[in-house]
């Protein structure tokens, strides 16, 4: 058994790996970016090392910072949760190199599946059937236009080397290709390090099903459950279920049968998932992810197999625990996870939302676990990416399941930023959602959020002891130590010049402009600008894009909300902008 790991992560998934290595009587070790010094993988953790810098690409997509940690605390085993370098085969190479283990797959497997391309001829090789589209990177908009006038529109880019929607665009006709393109490259950029994409067609309502599979470094593989992940916003999930529920007899067995074979074709061990696309009681292949799944408790509550917990043992060169008859054996019940992200989704627009949360209570109760990255107090950056924590239910059956996991919801208190948690209630309580009758495309094109607003900022706290206790840190060589202490209930001042306040975020949940057409186009949330669409002169429409900005790893449209001129632009691409700030001005 491993004795020492090191989580090359951050957020909930870290402190989970965490718990889980810590059961096992393992050492842990965290890294953290700047922003990152007191967060609460960190805090867990039994050593923690600095990364540096701020940005993903400047702290945990440093490979040699990753590298330099793991020497200097001695680990023998890493973790790369998902995200990052978790699909990363150079990494994983860096990894083995160093006489340490990787919990993860085989680099080889990487390679093969990671690439969404490779992984959809891998499938046909395994007999899978694949979604029409490119079984090479696509590298102009020519090809696009190409594709799109032979098998028709829509169209979808994906980014070949990642996963949970980053990089993806759907393109519904021709003079959306380059738009889409530039995009889909630039946030597969941001988020994985690799920019190539490739195309497939955009089915019509169709539903997201995956197979959780486990393998081992003796040729067997077994599949554990499947998932259906069909509630999504911007191709990323927001409620997963488990088993896949209301399929057409034998298909869930098929897929688990498909995967297998998909995971044995590429000399796969380690956890991970292929994904399908289920429509008309037909299905395909869509990609394998090769990690941990961000909704892989979902089939831990339905099994009672703890998947991190295999994924060391297979890493320790252990067998399998159980068989596949075995895990079947062990499936009871419905399982539901909701993903509670720091967004607003007042009005559908589903804006991200960073900031402190001033006060985060779980909820709890018979079923009901809650696997969180933040606590009361804690900073959600505009860096990474937005998920707060996943609430997972279990239920005998999905009935009660589905009402157990709106009574947490209900229950659930998330204050100082807006979560997704509004519309994550809306979905379970609509008819179409128990009903089975929702798709990947149901959130965006059916779901009513109309009446879904803002939350409105908590109340000051009154009669709070005046000590506070105040979290410090001190890096020795890169190690961090805390420090503890109580002192009066002060704001602590920063020494330099005084900056200016920034202007409150708007309520309203507005992708961009001024309050009532005044002309004056805000952002509604803190970010980079990624692209300026206007110019000084120009003539602009209600509703045009005005610039794009990332928050969150997710790029956003800021749009006017007033015709006319344009009379300034205040920003330029790369500016750091705050919620509030006027980047155009139209007269």
């Amino acid at each position: 058994m491993l004795q020492k790991i090191l989580i090359a992560n951050r957020g909930e998934i870290a402190v989970r790996v965490i718990r889980a290595a810590r059961e096992l009587g393992i050492k842990t070790v965290a890294v953290y970016s700047e922003l990152d010094r007191d967060a609460l993988h960190v805090r867990l953790a039994d050593e923690a090392y600095a990364l540096g810098g701020q940005t993903a690409a400047e702290s945990y997509l440093n490979t040699e910072a990753i590298l330099n940690a793991i020497e200097q605390s001695g680990a023998d085993g890493v973790h790369p949760c998902y995200g990052f370098f978790s699909e990363n085969a150079d990494f994983a190479r860096a990894i083995i190199a160093k006489g340490v283990a990787f919990i993860g797959p085989p680099p080889e497997a990487i390679d093969e599946m990671g690439d969404k391309v490779s992984s959809r001829k891998a499938a046909q090789r395994g007999g899978a059937p694949i979604v029409p589209g490119t079984t090479e990177f696509i590298t102009s908009a020519d090809e696009i236009l190409a594709f799109g006038n032979e098998f028709g529109w829509p169209l979808v880019i994906k980014a070949a080397y990642g996963g949970g929607g980053r990089g993806m665009k759907v393109i519904r006709s021709a003079d959306e290709v380059q738009e889409a393109m530039d995009s889909a490259k630039r946030e597969a950029k941001a988020f994985f390090g690799r920019d190539e994409i490739y195309i497939e067609r955009y089915l019509t309502w169709p539903r997201h099903v995956e197979v959780q599979i486990v393998g081992d470094t003796f040729g067997e593989v077994v599949w554990v459950s499947t998932r259906d992940c069909s509630a999504q916003r911007r191709h990323q999930k927001l409620i997963e279920e488990a088993p896949s529920y209301g399929m057409a007899p034998g298909i869930e067995e098929a897929m688990g049968e498909a995967a297998i074979k998909a995971a044995k074709a590429v000399g796969y061990y380690n956890a991970g998932t292929v994904e399908f696309i289920y429509q008309d009681d037909e299905f395909f292949f869509l990609e394998m992810n090769t990690r941990l799944q961000v909704e892989h408790p979902v089939t831990e509550v339905i099994t009672g197999i703890d998947l991190v917990e295999w994924q060391i043992r297979v890493a320790s060169g252990e067998h399998l625990p159980m068989t596949q008859a075995e895990v079947a054996a062990e499936r009871r019940g419905h399982g539901i996870e909701v993903r509670i992200n720091a967004e607003n989704p007042a009005g559908g627009k589903f804006l991200p939302s960073p900031g402190t949360i001033t006060k985060l209570v779980p909820s709890d109760g018979f079923g009901v676990r809650w696997d969180g990255g933040y606590e009361s107090g804690d900073t959600i950056s505009q860096y990474y990416d937005n998920l707060v924590g996943k609430l997972i239910v279990w239920g005998k059956d999905r009935p009660t399941a589905i009402a157990r996991t709106i009574r947490a919801l209900e229950e659930m208190v998330v204050e100082g930023v807006a979560t997704t948690i509004p519309a994550d209630i809306a979905i379970l309580q609509h008819p179409d959602f128990q009903a089975m009758l929702h798709s990947t495309k149901w959130v965006e094109e059916k779901l009513d959020l109309s009446n879904v607003e803002a939350p409105k900022p908590a109340a000051p706290a009154e009669g709070e002891d005046p000590l506070v206790q105040r979290n410090t840190t001190v890096e020795v060589n890169g190690k961090r130590f805390d420090v503890k202490m109580w002192v009066p209930d002060m704001p602590m001042v920063a020494a330099g010049p005084a900056k200016a306040a920034k202007k409150p975020a708007r309520s309203s949940g507005g992708s961009g402009g001024g309050g009532a057409g005044s002309g004056n186009v805000e952002v509604p949330m803190q970010g980079t600008i990624v692209k300026v669409l206007v110019e000084v002169g120009q003539t602009v429409e209600v509703g045009q894009s005005v610039c794009v900005l990332e928050a969150m790893k997710m790029e956003n449209q800021i749009t006017a909300e007033k015709a006319g001129t344009v009379k300034e632009v205040k920003v330029k691409q790369g500016d750091t902008v705050g919620a509030g700030d006027i980047v155009v001005v139209i007269g």
